[in-house]
């Protein structure tokens, strides 16, 4: 059986480097170490698990299968202790409380900049971790705990959540500058399904929207191509691949101006009532937040 306490931090951070750079010479270099030091250590940790971790090859190293699901679990325990480090760092320099907050793209890019940036100016004292997420991700981590507080869109059930109206978004078709629809001063969605979309990728929320839109309506939205951002999408309507839906104010407005790269994209805005979407902020328990952040909840102004 291993015995958990002959592993040490140090011996795995080298680990890592070999992993990383594929040579114990280049591990070692910026280890700051001697190759013998760095050699020693690995061979410790192989004689600890009782394993091979490296496949010895004339050109470097390559991870055996042992020294892949090490390398896994290495990373999450020097992840876990960096964190540490900064949460036991930051009572020395006087910060006060940490509150954890999951948000999904739309919330990240419209909202929450301007009122955490004005939350932490009357707040210094307090320092947040903002993690983007899908909707689903972001109301399973409120309700394991592993979040405080979680703003996601409202067609995701929370049925183990507390949740609370945040902001309102507008929803439009974004196209290229010659699209037939460029035009027009709004359209309804069932008008714009004639088209090819550009989409999120399976699990978020907007996708979802969309994709339930298209079935009310007895059509069929025809994806051709799937991204994981925002940006990934306007990137690809503005090479052509089709149109999409997204929050008008996350469409950067340079994107909506003639450029040297083209004539630029077009923001029509949706005139179906479910495009006007409710942002929640999800909440496993009011009454159970830290004093920080049921702070920076009330700051959020739930309505």
């Amino acid at each position: 059986m291993i015995n958990h306490a002959h592993f040490d931090l140090q011996s795995l951070r080298v680990f890592l480097l070999a992993a990383e750079h594929g040579s114990l010479t280049r591990a070692a270099e910026h280890a700051g170490m001697t190759l013998s030091a760095l050699s020693k250590r690995i061979a410790e940790l192989e004689r600890v698990t009782d394993c091979a971790l490296f496949i010895r090859l004339p050109r470097g190293l390559e991870l055996t299968s042992a020294g892949q699901g090490l390398h896994q679990h290495a990373r999450s325990i020097l992840d876990g202790v960096n964190r540490m480090a900064v949460d036991v760092g930051d009572y020395a320099v006087g910060v006060r409380g940490h509150v954890k907050v999951w948000a999904n793209t739309s919330a990240v890019l419209q909202f929450l900049p301007d009122d955490l940036a004005q939350f932490l100016k009357d707040n210094p004292q307090l320092r947040i971790s903002l993690e983007e997420a899908l909707s689903e991700a972001i109301i399973e981590a409120v309700g394991s705990g592993r979040a405080d507080i979680g703003v996601f869109a409202d067609n995701v059930p929370a049925p183990h959540l507390e949740t609370f109206a945040y902001r309102h978004d507008q929803l439009a078709v974004l196209v290229p500058a010659d699209h037939p629809l460029a035009g027009l001063p709004g359209v309804a969605f069932s008008d714009t399904l004639a088209y090819d979309y550009v989409a999120l990728n399976q699990g978020s929320s907007l996708l979802r929207l969309i994709s339930d839109a298209a079935l009310r309506a007895g059509r069929v939205l025809n994806v051709r191509i799937q991204v994981s951002s925002f940006d990934g999408i306007c990137r690809m309507i503005e090479a052509g691949l089709g149109i999409g839906v997204l929050p008008h104010a996350a469409v950067r407005p340079e994107l909506l101006q003639p450029g040297p790269f083209g004539p630029g994209l077009r923001a029509v805005a949706l005139t179906d009532d479910w495009a006007r979407r409710t942002l929640l902020l999800g909440v496993k328990s009011v009454a159970g937040l830290q004093p920080e952040a049921l702070r920076l909840f009330q700051a959020l102004g739930a309505e």
